[in-house]
């Protein structure tokens, strides 16, 4: 064994009492790593349930949906992998999805099919895509916000029509008034429909919620579910892993700015609704950004009915989404600055003020426990 090896299971030994607010997947993670290295977990959830917005469960019709939107699973890191397979079943499913504009379907993200369907176009070839999109393009060395990032990508005529109202719809701000990164996570493709290219694209067998109650069933871990946090709680335990906004944590600064989506559920007495399990609807026409027909997950099996949800953001509610603008960016930095009690540890999208894919939250969070099993005790 390696001295570094040593060291870390000396340190591993050490009994620690660990608390840790919010059951979603961060918080989870950190949770189940801490517990196998022998130390004491209590988990407190605000909610009356785990999961966080990975949560899901089976409705009255016999399909799995899930309460908080569609989550779809997918990474190139062979860690997290690793990990998640311990607790639970995964199915491959790659995900696609279709974009509407009145009676119009189309690939997102923008491809070939996209590009045909959309500008009146006839591309044959890979070679046809590049070179139309050479023809379009705005080019942009370094952009400084999402328009120009998504111009430099896709040129004027495809950022009007699927880029610039779906995006104000989706965060209340146009793309000039975002951070570049906002559009820079969507891909433009030249020869495929996948919506992700990740190694590993999968979904739980049994839903997520079956995954994180598979991940948090160890002795050594105790949950409070509608437990809000308080901080004389922290004077009981060695650690705090706090995955709540950053913002309800501190105070004296303003408040962060979230975007949060209300979600509103039609159970329809027929055997599809629409012809994918998620539509988005990127004009002015629609109110919400994008339906899900969940029974196309998995190919569930319910003849004669069908449960969709259309998804509205908004600015009131749960958040779900930091709203990415060099204001709120300036905002967050002085909250990273502000004093910190020792052993307090902020895990996750919420307390980062980032946003996080499903496998970089549980990547950040393995990360955040490695970091607290190397403490000197």
């Amino acid at each position: 064994m390696a001295q570094q090896d040593i060291k870390y299971a000396i340190l591993s030994t050490a009994h620690m009492r660990i608390l840790i607010v919010g059951a979603g997947l961060s918080g989870c993670t950190v949770a189940r790593v801490m517990a196998d290295a022998g130390h004491a977990v209590h988990i407190i959830e605000k909610r009356n349930h785990i999961a966080g917005n990975c949560y899901d469960f089976i409705n009255e019709h016999g399909i799995r949906i899930s309460m908080y939107g569609a989550h779809l699973f997918h990474t190139n890191s062979e860690q997290v992998w690793e990990f998640v397979q311990r607790f639970a079943t995964w199915i491959p499913w790659e995900h696609r999805v279709i974009g509407r504009i009145q009676d119009t379907e189309f690939p997102i993200p923008v491809n070939r099919d996209t590009v045909n369907q959309l500008c009146n176009t006839s591309l044959q070839t890979e070679q046809d895509m590049k070179e139309w999109l050479l023809a379009h393009q705005i080019p942009c060395t370094t952009p400084q916000n999402s328009e120009e990032m998504a111009l430099s990508r896709m040129g004027p005529e495809l950022y009007e029509k699927i880029v610039k109202h779906y995006t104000y719809k989706q965060w209340a701000k146009y793309p000039a008034e975002l951070d570049a990164s906002v559009l820079a996570r969507i891909p433009v493709r030249t020869n495929e429909d996948r919506y992700f290219t990740d190694v590993h694209q999968a979904l739980p067998k049994d839903g997520y919620t079956a995954f994180v109650q598979s991940m948090i069933e160890h002795p050594s871990i105790r949950i409070s579910l509608n437990t809000d946090y308080a901080k004389e709680m922290r004077e009981e335990y060695d650690v705090l892993c706090y995955t709540g906004p950053i913002d309800l944590y501190h105070n004296g600064l303003p408040k962060l700015e979230y975007r949060s989506i209300r979600f509103e559920t039609e159970h329809r007495m027929v055997d599809q609704f629409q012809s994918n399990s998620v539509v988005n609807y990127p004009s002015t026409e629609e109110p919400y950004t994008r339906i899900v027909e969940y029974k196309h997950f998995l190919n569930q099996h319910a003849p004669g009915k069908t449960t969709i949800v259309k998804e509205y953001t908004t600015s009131e509610g749960e958040p779900y989404y930091p709203v990415p603008t060099k204001k709120n960016q300036e905002l967050y930095e002085q909250y990273k600055q502000l004093p910190t009690e020792t052993g307090v540890y902020f895990v996750g999208r919420l307390a980062n003020y980032k946003y996080y894919n499903m496998d970089a939250a549980i990547e950040n969070a393995l990360g955040v426990a490695q970091e607290i099993l190397t403490l000197p005790l």
